[in-house]
């Protein structure tokens, strides 16, 4: 009887256990999804990313850019940071990269697991469009590329005129982080239009 009773326990405890895991991933996945929505608001009132326009009071990010791409039907809210804080809630531009809209190299980077999930999906050829508060540009998908983070850095923003999108590999690793990256690497179309 006492042996039954332990087995109940550790039954409960394993599916206690389980459950919990299963609502923290979850809620990683609905805090971008519903931050996306705050942030399409905040991007809505900043007039595209030419004002700071907080997505809710205590936010120390703010919408800078809009990256679609249109075979894949994402529409994303692009942040002013690339910070680990800020990617929790989506792409992050990666400062000392290119500003959105302006000739040179721009780095967008997000989690594999949420908003960059795509990555993976992404064919040379296809279009993306960033509008950022410098204007719009279309970029089309040369390659992409697993890199080590610890042998190669990011080209200095005057190297090139194109657009990384960056995010952690593999992609369905369980650990996060690790040191490689996934790299989808696209060239610039056209100039900055509005």
């Amino acid at each position: 009887m006492n042996r039954r009773r332990g087995w109940r326990y550790l039954m409960f405890a394993a599916l206690a256990l389980a459950a919990g895991l299963g609502l923290d991933a979850g809620w990683i996945h609905a805090k971008a999804a519903l931050a996306q929505v705050l942030l399409e608001r905040a991007w809505a009132h900043s007039d595209h990313g030419r004002r700071t326009q907080r997505p809710w009071p205590w936010a120390d990010i703010a919408p800078l850019a809009r990256l679609s791409v249109p075979r894949l039907k994402r529409n994303l809210i692009v942040l002013d940071d690339a910070s680990g804080q800020a990617l929790a809630f989506g792409p992050g531009w990666t400062p000392g990269s290119a500003r959105p809209g302006t000739p040179g190299l721009v780095v967008i980077s997000a989690h594999r697991d949420t908003q960059f999930s795509f990555l993976k999906a992404l064919r040379p050829g296809d279009r993306v469009h960033l509008e950022g508060p410098a204007g719009g540009s279309d970029y089309q998908v040369e390659a992409s590329r697993i890199v080590d983070s610890r042998q190669h850095g990011l080209p200095a923003a005057d190297a090139m005129d194109g657009l990384w999108l960056v995010t952690c590999y593999p992609f369905d690793a369980i650990v996060p982080g690790g040191p490689l990256r996934y790299v989808v690497q696209a060239r610039r179309l056209n100039g900055g239009s509005g």
